[in-house]
């Protein structure tokens, strides 16, 4: 009777999985201490976390974790990646899986598609590399109602925008984006946003924005956090500050009192969180860095007129003066996209040495050409890690195409401030990189290696997990990771690419909370 027993309840425990993830440390992305505990992988689903042995889990392939840590997906809150899922040549974005990245967030700083319905059936169809979610961006709904106008918006013009919010939330967004700091989106008051971000919140969605200042360009960065709670307290809505940060010697050492801020709104019940990259150039492009809004008020049509008459390039020159030096000066800038290649990956200053103008006159001459993304390198390692240390900063990349983030963002932050700098213990990593982010996103059923969770699972080397790309080499593939799994398929196979579109376009569901 006992041995029937005993086999009855081996039977009961015996279960089948397509692949185990035997021998490693479990980092499972609530925050709690790394432990000893097998994963088990059963079509797009965790199935079995715990001592397979001692359970009689039978697997059809078995992945040997031994010495390695396995830990959820990492999920970029912020990752400009929509060109790329949209192109043959990049969907796949092995860069991000390489990182451990297995869901994206697309659409930050107000550039997010009005028409995210067409998005994501494009990427079902065409397939994707990693999960995907997107927000409808401010700046792409207020061009297509009023292209570069400065004006206000009509009555009219402030519905048609409320209705392409709406219809993106409709189709799936999980929030509304706004990019405060550029042209044409710094031309919006904030009453103006708080109405667009309402029609967001109606329907469970978040509001992420690239804040009006990080520095000290209009109303600082101070100013620009108390913005971005008044919208949420008006708005009822979870905001989000994209890449916080203090940018330029201005406003170095305003950590504190920024994060004092946030802390105070957020016990007065305001839902509030931030994330950040972890680097010390910011990501962004001659035009936004130098030039005052109004100037480009109209496009670079009206902006090259502007520049061509003389009293009106006199003030111009005033505050790209100003802005240069705000953003330490012209040897603080990288130039990473101009047209002309012969200047590219050149410092500002050495251009300008070289043409034997002026920096600001070079500067001007880059941006008449059509302008160029720059690296900006304006942050202090203080504030850095000033910033890391809070629980509701979240790892971002701020992905762009020659900066080195968007190849090195997740392994350097556990390489440099877990290993290296020893700023964060690796589980508070970890769980700013996966589970903070799904919650704070409403991303359901993602973000933490638990039973019945999406298998979006990584294992990497603690030893080897390290950033590859520099500022001169931005695209150099990050090392460490030995297997990513998206969906329950592998993209990363043995510390190899596997060729994988396992990934999906993701809308939000109605229900879900903040």
């Amino acid at each position: 009777m006992q041995l029937a027993l005993a086999l009855s309840s081996l039977l009961f425990l015996t279960q089948d999985v397509d692949i185990l993830i035997q021998g490693g440390q479990l980092i499972d992305g609530s925050g709690g201490a790394a432990r000893a505990a097998d994963v088990g992988i059963k079509g797009d689903r965790i199935t079995f976390v715990g001592n397979a042995k001692s359970a009689g889990v039978r697997a059809a392939r078995t992945v040997n974790a031994a010495g390695l840590v396995v830990s959820p997906g990492f999920i970029d809150p912020h990752a400009h990646v929509f060109e790329d899922l949209s192109d043959t040549r990049r969907k796949a974005n092995e860069n991000y899986l390489r990182q451990g990245v297995t869901t994206v967030v697309a659409g930050n700083d107000g550039a997010g598609p009005f028409n995210v319905g067409t998005a994501i059936e494009k990427w079902k169809t065409s397939g994707i590399g990693t999960n995907a979610v997107l927000l409808v961006g401010y700046g792409s709904v207020r061009r297509e109602v009023m292209g570069m106008s400065a004006k206000a918006p009509t009555a009219e013009q402030l519905d048609r925008m409320r209705a392409l919010v709406k219809r993106a939330m409709d189709e799936g967004a999980f929030g509304f984006s706004t990019g405060l700091f550029y042209t044409p989106q710094n031309y919006g008051t904030t009453e103006e946003v708080i109405e667009l971000a309402k029609v967001a919140a109606k329907q469970g969605g978040i509001y992420d924005s690239h804040m009006r200042d990080e520095s000290s360009y209009s109303i600082g960065l101070m100013g620009a956090i108390r913005e971005t709670i008044r919208i949420g307290k008006e708005a009822n809505i979870h905001v989000h500050i994209s890449h916080i940060k203090a940018l330029g010697t201005d406003v170095w050492g305003q950590s504190k009192d920024a994060i004092a801020l946030v802390r105070r709104a957020r016990a007065e019940g305001v839902r509030i969180t931030a994330d950040q990259y972890p680097y010390s150039a910011s990501g962004s492009s001659l035009h936004a860095s130098l030039l005052p809004p109004l100037a480009q008020e109209g496009g670079q049509a009206r902006l090259v007129e502007r520049l061509h008459d003389a009293a009106q390039r006199a003030e111009i020159v005033k505050e790209v003066e100003k802005n240069m030096k705000r953003r330490g000066g012209e040897n603080s800038f990288l130039l990473l996209s101009p047209r002309d290649a012969s200047i590219k990956n050149k410092r500002l200053g050495d251009v300008a040495k070289i043409w034997n103008v002026s920096a600001v006159e070079a500067a001007l001459r880059i941006i008449e050409n059509g302008g160029s993304g720059v690296a900006s390198f304006n942050m202090s390692e203080d504030d850095i890690e000033t910033f890391m240390k809070e629980d509701w900063v979240m790892t971002c990349s701020d992905g762009s195409f020659g900066h080195p983030r968007k190849y090195g963002t997740f392994p350097r932050k556990i390489r440099r401030y877990v290993y290296e700098r020893k700023v964060l213990p690796l589980e508070a990593a970890i769980q700013r990189s996966s589970s903070l982010t799904a919650d704070t996103f409403g991303i359901r059923d993602r973000g933490r290696v638990a039973v019945g969770k999406f298998a979006d699972v990584i294992v990497f080397d603690p030893k080897t997990i390290a950033d590859e790309s520099t500022y001169e080499e931005p695209e150099k593939l990050s090392a460490g990771m030995r297997w990513v799994f998206v969906n329950g398929k592998a993209a990363i196979e043995d510390g190899k690419y596997a060729g994988t579109l396992a990934g999906t376009a993701l809308k939000r569901e109605a229900a879900a909370t903040r």
